[in-house]
Formats: C-alpha cells, structure tokens, sequence
C-alpha cells in the first residue's frame, strides 16, 4: 500500500502582519499549525524564515527539511499550552546537572572537565547567585535550595519562545546551565555543544568512533544550532 504523502499546492509563500504579529500564507491563506493554530509570531525575521521554508519545499512537503517551521509550531501547540510545566520540567535539569557529575578518572578527563566545565559553572554563580555542588561518580548529590531556586526564576521568566530554544538545548546537552548560558550569549552555541561532548569525545579519542552513532550525534548537533538559529530570527524582530 502506498503511503499518503502531502503534496505542495501553493505557488508562493508570503509574511502578511496580524494582529498577534506575523503570519505565514500560502498563495493568500493562512498556515496553520497541527493544532490548527495560526502561524503567528511576533517577530518579522522569523516569520520570513519560515515563509522561505514552505517556499523552498518541491512536489512533496518534507517536514524534516523545515525545522523553524517545527519550533513555531512546537511553541504555539505545546510551550504556549503549557508554559509552566514546560519551564518546571527545563528548571528540573538543574537540580542533576550534566556539568556537576564527574569521571573520577583518568587525570586526564578529570582534569579536562575541571578546566571546561567549573567556568561556566562560576558564571552561573556570578551572574544568578546559584552555585551548584559537584560530585564524581553518578550518585545524586542534592543542590542548595537558593541554587535551585534562582535556576527556576531565571528559566520561568523566559518567553514561549525562547523556551522552545532552550528546551532544545538543555535536552540534547543535558545540562540547563549550558542552555541558560547559550541564551543568555556567555556561550556560543557549538562551543556549549562541545562542552557537552567532553566524556564522549575522551572515549571517542581512546577507543575510535562507530560511523552509526557518529552520525546520530551529527544530527543531534545540527538540531543543537538550529536552535540557535530560531533564537537569533526570533529576537530579530
């Protein structure tokens, strides 16, 4: 049986203002989301991102090729719905974070976290008055309640918007303090995506690399600065 697929039916794609900002049409009518939401959001230069998306698709719609397209609807259908538990769920990542979680050895990857990961830890401390504890081994080491705290004001005072971002980065990393730092531009986001890699890379560079997972990784990596990239349109304004 052949599947179904969706074809395209439009001839030009197009950003036309709203009400709520800017919205996406096809030839004059209006994208709408999974939910059935308009494709609305506030900023302009996002909405041309998307608008170029649609416009770049062929005879068949490949919703892997649109991943601006993705995060907009992720935030209209999934973050906007549900913004509290969405930032509750992010603020938790703080409380077991990658970064305070050590190898006991070898000197060489103890040293190589202490040298990478500490700084940004003390950024967080200086910059949000939340110093998290660290550990070796993988035996939960509680965080000060003041830390945990501060990590769920900063990430509740975020937008809808740049939730969807930091969901992103905080879920393929593993660790809010590097999000927060790619949000907040301490971070650079392939250098936070490095910084998560330490462990990986140590064992990568002892024991050679397997082309399956080398290139699941890749993908990850890509969705990691394409993040970065819905942050940067939608702040654009």
């Amino acid at each position: 049986m052949t599947e179904w697929k969706a074809k395209r039916f439009w001839k030009e794609a197009r950003v036309a203002p709203v009400e709520d900002g800017y919205a996406v049409q096809l030839d004059g009518r209006p994208v709408r989301s999974p939910l059935k939401t308009l494709v609305a959001m506030p900023s302009r230069a996002l909405a041309e991102g998307v608008a170029q998306e649609w416009q770049a698709q062929e005879d068949v719609i490949a919703p892997l090729t649109m991943p601006l397209t993705r995060a907009v609807n992720a935030t209209l259908d999934k973050v906007m719905t549900q913004q509290e538990e969405v930032a509750a769920h992010l603020a938790e990542y703080g409380e077991s974070d990658l970064l305070c979680y050590r190898a006991a050895g070898p000197d060489g990857l103890v040293a190589r976290q202490q040298e990478a990961w500490d700084p940004v830890l003390d950024w967080l401390d200086r910059t949000h008055g939340a110093r998290l504890a660290v550990t070796q081994g993988v035996i939960p080491v509680p965080q000060a309640a003041n830390a945990v705290t501060a990590m769920q004001a900063r990430v509740g005072a975020l937008s809808p918007w740049e939730l969807t971002a930091l969901s992103e980065f905080v879920t393929l990393s593993g660790s809010l303090v590097l999000g927060l730092a790619v949000i907040e531009d301490h971070l650079a986001a392939d250098g936070a995506w490095d910084l998560s890699r330490i462990d990986e890379d140590w064992q990568i560079a002892q024991w050679g690399e397997d082309e399956e997972e080398a290139a699941r990784i890749a993908h990850k990596r890509s969705a990691f600065l394409q993040a970065r990239t819905y942050l940067d349109l939608f702040r654009a304004g």
